[in-house]
């Protein structure tokens, strides 16, 4: 008798699932017979961009309720719903892991604000000012890219706010508002590199002093919320040696979005200057024949170390 039961409960068993089997693939079969009669109706007579969209629409209806049905015929005699709702988010969680991960970002930019319309970041590879800012993406006015010193390009950047927890993000205009610049000008050996570099200091306070009271006030304020301290926030010129002259660097502070035309101010003063000195010149990549027992130190030719040092003769 027993037997028998088993027997039976195998054989209902084995039908209930051929039942379910069947039905799965008749949902299959009809949700891909609407999806493609779908698209051959809707996707006459119009152009590439607008098919495209069409697919994407038409994907994200059919496709979510075949899941929908599907799940009900294997889960409706299942009392706990729970279950069915757990697998179902689940599901989902992997299909859509990208959406879920951009829309962590987004809620992520609105609780931390590492970025905010009108901010001017780098995200990865990609430089900007913030223009636009979404649930699953934001976007930049592109700047640098073949365009010099930060510059815009005119494109319009789309990034998934996903990136915010992926790459690394720079912004210029949080915290301390402001960016050093740096202007390498090199002179020869030959120039007076003394006169040159208090030249440049002297342009460079002049262009550049002005900002450092505003950057010492967006200082005090910067260092209640970041650990950001400088002693020194006023124009610097150093100084080092290269293969081809002496380096002088300018260094000072300028506003992100000003970089290239305070470069410019700089460069002219710095060309104009150096016009009306003749003891100062330029240095760049070249070849020369240096003679040192004519153009070396008195104490470093030949002939004064044989006259500290006459040869030995047999």
């Amino acid at each position: 008798m027993e037997s028998l039961i088993i027997i039976r409960d195998g054989i209902l068993r084995g039908e209930f699932l051929d039942g379910k089997i069947f039905y799965t693939i008749l949902a299959i079969v009809v949700f891909w017979s609407i999806n493609r009669f779908s698209l051959m109706i809707l996707l006459r007579d119009r152009d590439v961009q607008v098919q495209y969209r069409i697919r994407k629409s038409v994907a994200y209806i059919t496709y979510p309720l075949a899941f929908l049905v599907i799940g009900r015929i294997w889960f409706a005699g299942f009392q706990a719903v729970s279950t069915y709702l757990g697998l179902l988010s689940a599901g989902l969680a992997i299909a859509l892991q990208t959406p879920l991960v951009n829309l962590a970002g987004w809620a992520f930019i609105l609780w931390r604000q590492p970025l905010k319309v009108g901010d001017r970041i780098e995200i990865g590879s990609d430089r900007g000012d913030v223009i636009d800012q979404r649930i699953f993406m934001f976007s930049l006015m592109e700047i640098g890219n073949w365009v010099d010193a930060d510059q815009s390009t005119g494109r319009v950047i789309h990034i998934p706010n996903g990136k915010i927890f992926t790459d690394v993000m720079a912004n210029y205009s949080q915290g301390f508002q402001y960016i050093w610049n740096e202007i390498p000008v090199l002179v020869t050996f030959e120039s007076d590199w003394r006169k040159a570099k208090q030249i440049l200091d002297e342009i460079a306070q002049q262009h550049g002093a002005s900002l450092s009271d505003s950057a010492a006030k967006t200082l005090r304020e910067a260092a209640k919320k970041f650990m950001i301290f400088y002693t020194k926030l006023t124009p610097k010129v150093y100084t080092t040696v290269k293969d081809c002259g002496v380096m002088l660097t300018i260094r000072y502070l300028c506003d992100p979005r000003k970089r290239r035309g305070s470069e410019q101010d700089m460069w002219e003063s710095i060309l104009d200057a150096f016009a009306e000195h003749k003891n100062i010149d330029f240095a760049y990549p070249t070849q020369r024949f240096y003679h040192n027992d004519t153009e070396g130190k008195p104490g470093t030719r030949p002939s004064a170390f044989y006259a500290e040092s006459p040869p030995e003769q047999n």
